[in-house]
């Protein structure tokens, strides 16, 4: 959950404060390291991150060929490069898996091999979205993130082309999970969107089907996550819309909640109101 609130019988509340439900301690953010790829998501993280290490279809998996120690695993780049600039040190010059297709996406030379040139670009992607190791290797949460760009940009403005999202119930919030987009449509109608947003990662999946706004907060406390959440409007348990600071493309995705950019947040928070519909539906890549 993202925090959403759940009142107790008999709870007392200090004033300003909304009760909300906790799913335990909250764990670190750290980079998860694939031995045969060198690129993995994160494990734990605050304000809706959070999440189990993942690779590919969720698993971290380890081959036969990788049968070496696991201290062995992680090497400091800068113990073999020690007289390259601290920049070049902390690159991965190995080609990855998706080598091809990453620099296309990036509009580099498409040769399939690792270059410095190519690490650089790769790298400022990463930073730019929080995908860890930042090291500029062309791996699987690289590529998975680069392909959801694709897939919402080819959406353009029929997001609801296939019709998954009901046309039969007015004004409603749609949220494809699969694309990782969300927009409001009116009937068939399209109303706001389509626009990015970044749902729960493995483990604490946004929840399909279909909801209604029931809770709206213009700035929600999380007790879970100690942040807030402007703009909230719960819509399922403690699941809801709410803006961040947070790259919509970071993985491994919230703790079950939309997050939002700010003013995508702000939009949706002028056109919905409480008891309108909303429709999750699809498969979150990588969960």
């Amino acid at each position: 959950m993202c925090g959403g609130p759940i009142r107790r019988p008999g709870v007392q509340l200090a004033p300003g404060r909304r009760a909300s439900h906790s799913r335990g301690p909250v764990r670190g953010y750290a980079g998860v390291v694939d031995p045969a790829g060198f690129e993995g998501e994160g494990v734990g993280g605050m304000g809706g991150m959070g999440g189990t290490g993942r690779i590919g279809t969720g698993r971290l998996r380890r081959t036969a060929a990788a049968g070496v120690a696991t201290a062995a695993l992680v090497v400091p780049l800068t113990a073999a490069v020690t007289a390259a600039p601290a920049a070049a040190a902390s690159c991965n010059l190995t080609t990855g898996p998706y080598q091809r297709e990453v620099e296309k996406f990036l509009g580099l030379p498409v040769d399939g091999r690792q270059s410095a040139s190519d690490c650089t670009a790769i790298r400022a992607f990463q930073g730019k979205h929080g995908i860890t190791p930042t090291v500029g290797y062309a791996g699987i949460v690289t590529w998975r993130t680069m392909s959801t760009m694709l897939a919402q940009q080819a959406a353009g403005k029929t997001p609801n082309k296939a019709g998954k999202c009901p046309v039969n119930r007015g004004r409603i919030a749609c949220v494809d999970l699969t694309r990782q987009l969300s927009w409001i449509q009116d009937g068939a109608a399209l109303v706001y969107g389509p626009v990015p947003v970044r749902t729960g990662k493995d483990g604490t999946e946004t929840r399909t089907g279909l909801k209604k706004v029931y809770r709206r907060e213009l700035n929600h406390w999380s007790t879970i996550y100690h942040v807030w959440m402007p703009y909230s409007q719960f819509f399922d348990g403690g699941q809801a819309f709410h803006s961040t600071t947070k790259s919509m493309w970071n993985p491994p995705g919230s703790g079950g909640c939309v997050n939002m950019r700010d003013a995508d947040a702000k939009k949706y928070w002028s056109l919905l109101k409480k008891g309108e519909d909303v429709f999750v539906y699809g498969t979150k890549p990588g969960t």
